[in-house]
């Protein structure tokens, strides 16, 4: 019996590497195909939403092809959802940048802000210290890197009981402050680096990503 590949798509709504993720997600397997269809998005096996530059223009990118509601409606039914780079940070309550506060999505608490930290962008091959249990960096050496091109991300990440939020697994990452690499809740999961980048090990989390789909 031949195996199906999984359908998945990378959400185009004019910000990301389309091509390297879509290349990425293809070589580990995937059936991909880059669009801003509604429906193909939702229906899909799996959607990755990936994003670069600033948190107010994805933002607005994202809702002007209802990206927003594509991925409330895929979490709601239970349907994996990655976000990667900035695509991650737009599921959380709000980014701020130089002074301006844009809402995100709010699947996530917590605000995407500056880094500290003596040099900006972050740009280069980190490590990150993952969680006991993290699917995604499943198999993977604690010693592996990854590639970071970014000068925000989440600082503080303490959830509150009565927050009405499921506890995700949080990875996190240094640089001149500790910052949310990586996090997994159910069928959300995202990364602040770009596992297309990332050579063998960003191959490797990919295709962990691939076999909860």
């Amino acid at each position: 019996m031949v195996a199906v590949s999984k359908r998945v798509v990378v959400l185009d709504y004019g910000s990301g590497n389309l091509r390297s993720a879509e290349r990425a997600l293809a070589r580990v397997g995937a059936d991909v195909t880059v669009t801003a269809d509604f429906d193909a998005a939702v229906e899909a096996d799996g959607l990755v939403v990936p994003g670069v530059g600033a948190f107010a223009a994805c933002m607005e990118g994202l809702k002007a092809v209802r990206g927003d509601q594509i991925i409330g409606r895929r979490l709601s039914g239970g349907r994996p959802v990655l976000g990667i780079c900035v695509g991650m940070q737009i599921l959380f309550e709000k980014g701020v940048e130089h002074g301006v506060h844009t809402e995100g999505c709010g699947e996530w608490p917590g605000t995407v802000e500056r880094l500290d930290a003596p040099v900006l962008p972050h740009m280069g091959w980190n490590t990150v210290t993952a969680p006991e249990g993290s699917v995604l960096f499943r198999g993977l050496d604690g010693d592996a890197r990854f590639y970071f091109v970014h000068s925000y991300g989440v600082r503080d990440w303490l959830l509150k009981a009565g927050d009405g939020f499921r506890e995700p697994l949080v990875t996190w990452a240094e640089h001149g402050v500790p910052f949310v690499a990586a996090a997994e809740n159910g069928p959300l999961s995202a990364t602040q680096f770009h596992p297309e980048k990332s050579g063998d090990a960003g191959a490797a989390l990919l295709h962990n990503w691939l076999s909860t789909v």
